[in-house]
């Protein structure tokens, strides 16, 4: 049997005490860790919810009047395939932002490149083969196959809401431009035909 003496005993307590100082203290770290990374968490999801804007299509995507197209004789489109939105330009300077959704990808993709405004327009069209329709079109390429319109509808006419919800938020036409319902009817009733068309995925 091994005899301690008091030397010895108060040792191996200052030891055993250390330990356990040691071990919570690396219990506290991590519990820092592991709050500070929730806190990161809830920061970014409030953060993203922030950034979450709110479309809706059944109203103009500004809170202000359309420009008038006469005090800008050189107006021209330009559409962002990356940020879903299409601009009333004035040379370098947008006028006026509309929200609106282009085509999903493949052979519904998008074109891209420098359009015109063509002579084809009308305020309702139905298409049997993607069983879709819209209202408020206007072409721009290829007579009446591209066009700026409405977010879809039925064959009836009534809107389609879980298409129109994705208005400025996902690419999900067969390669139109869909715009909130306001917005295509101002752009049916005011954009000229030649006005011209810049399409990027920038």
């Amino acid at each position: 049997m091994i005899k301690l003496n008091k030397t010895s005993i108060a040792s191996l307590l200052a030891i055993a005490l250390a330990i356990v100082l040691a071990n919570t203290a690396m219990l506290d770290q991590a519990k820092t860790k592991e709050v500070a990374s929730s806190s990161l968490k809830v920061t970014k999801s409030k953060a993203n919810k922030a950034k979450e804007i709110k479309i809706n299509w059944q109203k103009p995507s500004e809170n202000k009047p359309y420009p008038k197209v006469a005090d800008y004789p050189k107006m021209w489109v330009k559409v962002s395939k990356a940020k879903q939105r299409t601009y009333l330009m004035n040379g370098s300077k947008i006028l006026y932002t509309m929200y609106c959704s282009t085509g999903s990808g493949g052979d519904r993709a998008t074109p891209e490149g420098t359009f015109h405004i063509q002579a084809e327009r009308g305020d309702f069209f139905y298409n049997q083969e993607s069983g879709e329709g819209a209202k408020y079109w206007v072409s721009w390429k290829d007579h009446g196959v591209y066009l700026f319109h409405t977010v879809p509808t039925d064959s009836q006419g009534h809107f389609v809401e879980s298409e129109a919800e994705k208005l400025g938020k996902n690419a999900n036409s067969h390669g139109c431009i869909r715009l909130s319902v306001p917005d295509a009817k101002w752009f049916y009733e005011n954009i000229k035909e030649g006005t011209k068309v810049v399409i990027t995925n920038s």
